[in-house]
Order: C-alpha cells, then sequence, then structure tokens
C-alpha cells in the first residue's frame, strides 16, 4: 500500500505560496510597523505576556497547516495498491502428512520430522504462488485439512495448527491417499499430484494404500512417495493434544522402504528416501522440478480518493485557529 497524489506539483506550489506569504508578512511587519512605547516616562516599557507569543505561535501554526491541508488536498491523495493475477491455472497439489507421533522423532538437524516436513511444505509453497495446494493428515484416520487453494495464508495457518498425534498413532496411509484422489477427482488443472510424506507403515484405516495409490493414474494425478527418517534409536518429544502431557524418549526409527516403494509404483509414481534433512530438501527441490508449472501473471493496481479526509481536517484546523483567535486570547493574558 502506497500514497501518492494525481497533481503532486500542487503540493510544491502550495510550499511555495506559504514561504512567500511568511516572507511578505515579516517583511511588511519589519517595514511598516511603528513602535509606540507604553507606561510613564522613563519607565519600565509595557511588554506583552511572555505566553502570549506561544499562543500567537500556536494560532499561526493552525492555520498554516489547515492551508497546507488544502493544498494537500487539491493535489489529490490516492491509496495506490497492487495486486497480482495469475492468468493461467497452476497445478493442483496435495500434501498427505504423516502427524503420528513416531514423526516427532528429532533426526533432521535439530529438528523433528513433523516441523521439518511443515517448513518444507511451506516454503513450497511460497515458491509456488499460482499452484493450488491442498492438505490431508494421516493418522489412525485421515482428514482432509485444506482443500487445494491458491490462498496461501490458509494453507500456511492450518499448517500452524496442525499437532502431531492430534489423529491417533496409528498411520492410514491408505486412507489419506482415498481423499487425496477424492479431491483431485473434478479437478480441472493442467497438471495434478499428490505428495505422501511418511515415515512409517500402514497400520490403520479399512483401505489399503496401494488400492488408493491406483486411483491416481486414473486421475491423471502423478504421486510422489517421500520416506523420511533416519534408521537406528532416535530421540523423541513431543506435547500429546489429548492429555497435554509432555512425552520425551527414544523411538526405535525402522521401517520398511519396499513398503512405500510398492505404493509408488502401484500408482505410477516414485519413491524419494530422506534419511537426513538434507536429502528431504532435495526431495522437494526435486519434486518441485519435475512438476514445474508455467505461470502467467498481470498486475492490477487499484487507487482509493481520500480527499475527504483531508478537507475535514484543513477545515478543524482553520476553524479552530479561528476560534482560538477571536475567544481563547483572555486565558492567555
Amino acid at each position: 500500500m502506497n500514497i501518492g497524489f494525481e497533481h503532486p506539483s500542487l503540493i510544491l506550489l502550495g510550499v511555495l505560496i506559504m514561504i512567500l506569504g511568511f516572507c511578505l508578512s515579516r517583511f511588511f511587519r519589519d517595514r511598516y510597523t511603528v513602535q509606540i512605547p507604553l507606561g510613564a516616562p522613563g519607565d519600565i516599557p509595557f511588554k506583552p505576556p511572555q505566553k502570549l507569543n506561544w499562543f500567537i505561535y500556536l494560532v499561526r501554526g493552525m492555520e498554516y497547516t489547515g492551508i497546507f491541508l488544502l493544498f494537500i488536498t487539491a493535489a489529490g491523495p490516492l491509496l495506490i495498491s497492487t495486486e497480482t493475477v495469475w492468468l493461467n491455472r497452476g497445478a493442483d497439489i496435495i500434501f498427505v502428512v504423516d502427524v503420528s507421533p513416531s514423526m516427532a522423532a528429532q533426526d533432521m538437524e535439530h529438528q523433528n520430522r513433523f516441523d521439518a516436513a511443515r517448513d518444507l511444505v511451506r516454503t513450497f509453497g511460497a515458491n509456488r504462488p499460482s499452484d493450488a495446494l491442498g492438505l490431508v493428515a494421516v493418522g489412525d484416520d485421515a482428514a482432509l485439512i485444506l482443500p487445494p487453494t491458491i490462498d496461501r495464508v490458509s494453507l500456511f495457518s492450518r499448517l500452524e495448527t496442525l499437532y502431531i498425534g492430534e489423529l491417533g498413532d496409528g498411520t492410514a496411509l491408505g486412507m489419506g491417499l482415498a481423499i487425496a484422489a477424492l479431491h483431485l477427482k473434478d479437478s480441472t488443472a493442467p497438471h495434478k499430484a499428490v505428495v505422501l510424506i511418511t515415515d512409517g507403515e500402514n497400520n490403520a484405516g479399512a483401505l489399503h494404500p496401494e488400492t488408493a495409490a491406483a486411483l491416481l493414474p486414473e486421475l491423471g494425478a502423478s504421486l510422489w512417495v517421500i520416506g523420511v527418517g533416519s534408521g537406528g534409536e532416535v530421540p523423541i518429544t513431543y506435547v500429546d493434544p489429548l492429555t497435554k502431557i509432555r512425552r520425551t524418549g527414544t523411538f526405535d526409527s525402522r521401517f520398511d522402504p519396499e513398503t512405500l516403494k510398492a505404493i509408488a509404483r502401484k500408482g505410477e509414481g516414485t519413491y524419494i528416501p530422506a534419511p537426513s534433512a538434507e536429502a528431504f530438501t532435495q526431495a522437494f527441490s526435486y519434486i518441485n522440478k519435475q512438476e514445474m508449472t508455467i505461470g502467467r501473471s498481470g498486475t492490477v493496481v487499484q487507487t482509493k480518493g481520500f480527499q475527504g479526509i483531508g478537507i475535514i481536517a484543513a477545515l478543524v484546523m482553520l476553524g479552530l485557529g479561528g476560534f482560538i483567535r477571536r475567544y481563547g486570547g483572555r486565558a492567555f493574558l
């Protein structure tokens, strides 16, 4: 949001006129003013109270300010806002994120797997403003958190309110993929994709993940499966969203990558292992390149005048200055 003027030269003209008027008033006052001492001969000459000078300066300042505001109003002040408008549709991409407690394992360079996933999704969304991104969470069951949208404020807000363990301790990968497929079914986007982010096996839900993955090629959607996390014993800590109790311990991290590879194959997609934070970042970078879309955008400039505020402020200043000049002098004497 910026401020501009339709006729900015009027502001300069107003400044010049006020400077000229001030100089002329000083010149004529000093040139043609006759000083007549008041008081008894030889006595101390009469002087007005010192605080009267501040009263005069106050009134003149208010009047000068009112006049200057009139020139600013005449210049046509405008509030100028610009908005980027996308002229073509980008891809529809749904992230299916595992929120089971194992995602709290801290093996992503002083960060747990879940927080690393949220950061990468957030960065991905910020770098691809023309794509509609959706979010599905997976636990004992799966839930649509956000349908595909280009509203990044909503996406980032929902990412912040997503918590580990809020859908239980299980991992219903099949249900998560099925929900993603359902919300891509009627999509008319030129590109469609599902990105599954998990560190475990499917152990919950009524639908096998390979069955759900097989739906995606029929919809023209690509599938990416990221197996996140290292093997072995990993420290884990998180706050249970139901009991509000912090759980801390050591997690024996191991999952069968062949299961995730099978899901990717069934969906005619790609499996990417991410045992470290660097590999996790590279996985997103690779997906970004492979799902690249060309976005055409334009800029819409909107202007809104607010001359009314300037006129009101100018009249208040001039009116108040005149009122004080006429009635307020007694208070300073």
